[in-house]
């Protein structure tokens, strides 16, 4: 099986290719190398099976060529974390809405099937009970950049879902919630990096607003076989599944949690959002995915609790 990682040396792009790699796939990523690294696929580089463009996917010729040759699709390329997507509205419109009609478009050409990688930020304000697929979205306003992102996945889902609809396009759509892990770095306000990386160095460890927020963490290693499955499963084609760990912690707890991991002798310290990130920002005060529909589908179960999801970051950070 020939397959395209969109993001491939992002994050979570980097640990889907390394086990589609060991599972015997030809492996094909692009990456602009924007949020993703060449240290994150350093272990597969040197493999035959494993090809890396860095472009971007808005180069159509580059990703015409790309998609022709392969199988699959797994679209993964967006413009990620709360700091860019604060830092950089148009960038982020930019590549998640045309980056995301390019794949399509190409991928409708072609007939190749495609996973487009969507986030549990679509549902926006909603916090009534954990997040079921056929949720309605709560929304903020346009005037707070913050819903930029989230508005652009939704017109991604809204996409792929008319693709399938209309012209027949094989497409899943996985609507990820909180994935953690080696390799996730802090730099643009992933919260359980930064919460490592201060422990360890003894700095304090910073909580925006009161910590009472809640979310739930899921390892990289259990969401990439929930996608693979996904992808290998035909009565996924033309839906939207949840994918995340439903164990739900509070922020202030999970600061106390690593610091009690790390030995840290770290304070914990509470900063309003605006502080921390300006003008224009709200956040969700609970996002807790409903996985009976993945369970149901595929047999999906985490395999990594919340304790060893924080120990394999403190590791990877050690290391």
């Amino acid at each position: 099986m020939r397959t395209l990682i969109t993001g491939g040396a992002g994050f979570i792009g980097s640990h889907l290719a390394e086990r589609l790699v060991e599972l015997g796939h030809e492996v094909y990523a692009i990456d602009n190398l924007w949020t993703g690294k060449l240290s994150n696929v350093a272990k597969i580089q040197s493999n035959k099976r494993f090809h890396l463009v860095v472009d971007t996917i808005l180069n159509e010729s580059v990703m015409n060529e790309l998609v022709f040759k392969v199988d699959h699709i797994y679209h993964l390329a967006a413009a990620v974390g709360v700091l860019n997507i604060m830092d950089h509205p148009v960038e982020t419109l930019d590549i998640n809405v045309k980056g995301t009609e390019t794949v399509l478009r190409l991928a409708n050409r072609f007939k190749k099937k495609v996973l487009i990688a969507s986030t549990s930020e679509i549902y926006g304000k909603h916090v009534g009970h954990s997040l079921a697929e056929d949720d309605n979205r709560v929304m903020g306003t346009v005037k707070k950049r913050r819903w930029a992102y989230a508005c652009s996945k939704t017109l991604d889902e809204f996409l792929a879902l008319a693709y399938y609809d209309e012209k027949k396009l094989p497409v899943v759509v996985a609507r990820l919630f909180n994935t953690v892990g080696p390799r996730q770095t802090g730099r643009y306000g992933m919260v359980l990096p930064n919460f490592v990386q201060s422990a360890i160095l003894g700095k304090p460890i910073t909580v925006f607003g009161d910590g009472t927020q809640t979310r739930s963490f899921c390892h990289v290693r259990d969401v990439v076989e929930a996608l693979i499955k996904l992808m290998d499963e035909a009565r996924a084609e033309g839906d939207v599944f949840n994918v995340g760990n439903d164990h739900e912690i509070s922020i202030k707890d999970l600061a106390q949690r690593v610091k009690e991991m790390t030995r840290s002798p770290s304070e914990i310290e509470f900063i309003p959002y605006e502080k921390a990130y300006g003008p224009g920002f709200e956040d969700m005060q609970r996002r807790c995915p409903n996985v009976e529909k993945l369970k149901n589908l595929i047999g999906f179960k985490p395999n990594h609790d919340l304790e060893a999801i924080i120990q394999s970051v403190i590791d990877y950070f050690k290391e």
